[in-house]
């Protein structure tokens, strides 16, 4: 599978976007559902050994599948560093901030703070990469926003430490959507690249910080190494991470950050319900509940309009972005500005 530069959004085709988007967000779906088992049902100690063996898989995965010519990605130079800064650094705080989060919140509320994830977005398009929305789909982030309010304000289990772990996670994935966007195709890198150097960078600085930190000697003391059903989805975890990193970068390729960011929202409506049933850790209450369906119901209504107004809103954009002024000059002859 070489790694080509597509040409733009409106040359892929409407069968890949559509495709990526859902192969986001069933993985999505799935490791968040196996990390939640791995950090609370089996009270693992260290999320971020967990990262690690994510970062750790995904440079294994992806360096044997370019040795046996599946994918093709750059040799490694020292304009590899400065080609893919600050991905490294996003990436990292994403996982960290992720899977912290993922320990200390049940899953509903989870993927209820996970919403404001959509406004970073949107902020960040509007400074990088110099979007504009349309009134209807900013009235629908106030719905999402306003009903992670409601739902966050009856949280009976309420923890300081996993809000601030969520929200800043929700800010390193803006982010990092809003620079794989701007990244992949441009400067030379392409989604291989993106996704190996990431993990590459990144992994060894995040296994002196767990060292120091004593997560190491936490994880390597757990007791359940020997539970064979712990191992299967430790591994499945970690394989499950470099999916994830690839079904994201994949989504923001074919589509867009916000594209991505939408999916993630439409996928949370499923985890969110799930989460009532399955974690054992949601405290029911209807101001909760109440609230999770106006935060569900403004996400499905975002979804609505971004993926509705796509063929005619992205091509218009991509129209007046390539709108050429042509003019008559005193000879009479025709020139463009």
């Amino acid at each position: 599978m070489p790694d080509k530069t597509c040409p733009g959004l409106a040359e892929h085709s409407a069968l890949l976007r559509f495709t990526s988007a859902v192969f986001y967000a069933g993985c999505s779906l799935l490791i968040t559902v196996v990390n939640k088992t791995v950090l609370t049902s089996f009270r693992f100690p260290s999320y971020m050994c967990l990262g690690i063996g994510q970062m750790i898989t995904t440079i294994v995965v992806l360096y044997a599948a370019k040795r046996c010519k599946i994918v093709q990605f750059q040799d490694f130079d020292k304009s590899i560093l400065i080609k893919m800064f600050p991905l490294p650094l996003l990436y990292v705080g994403n996982h960290i901030t992720g899977l912290g989060g993922t320990k200390k919140l049940s899953l509903p509320m989870f993927t209820v703070l996970r919403k404001f994830t959509i406004l970073m977005t949107m902020i960040l398009e509007v400074y990088i990469l110099r979007k504009t929305f349309p009134n209807q789909l900013v009235c629908s982030v106030v719905t999402i926003v306003f009903g992670a309010m409601v739902a966050a304000s009856s949280d009976l289990a309420f923890d300081i430490e996993g809000y601030t772990f969520i929200l800043l996670n929700d800010a390193f994935t803006a982010a990092g959507n809003v620079y794989t966007k701007k990244k992949v195709g441009n400067e030379g890198l392409g989604k291989y690249d993106v996704i190996f150097y990431n993990a590459l960078i990144i992994v060894i600085p995040t296994i002196l910080a767990s060292a120091f930190t004593g997560d190491l000697h936490k994880a390597a003391e757990f007791e359940n190494w020997s539970n064979v059903t712990f191992i299967f989805c430790f591994a499945l975890s970690c394989f499950m991470g470099f999916v994830l990193m690839y079904s994201i970068v994949l989504c923001s390729y074919y589509n867009s950050a916000l594209t991505t960011t939408v999916v993630g929202a439409v996928k949370n409506v499923a985890v969110a319900y799930i989460g009532m049933f399955v974690g054992g850790d949601y405290l029911f209450s209807w101001t909760n509940f109440i609230g999770l369906s106006i935060c569900m119901s403004g996400g499905l209504l975002y979804s609505y309009l971004t993926f509705n107004t796509k063929s005619s809103g992205d091509y218009t954009q991509g129209t007046q972005d390539i709108k050429i002024d042509i003019i008559k000059d005193s000879t009479g002859r025709y020139s463009t500005n």
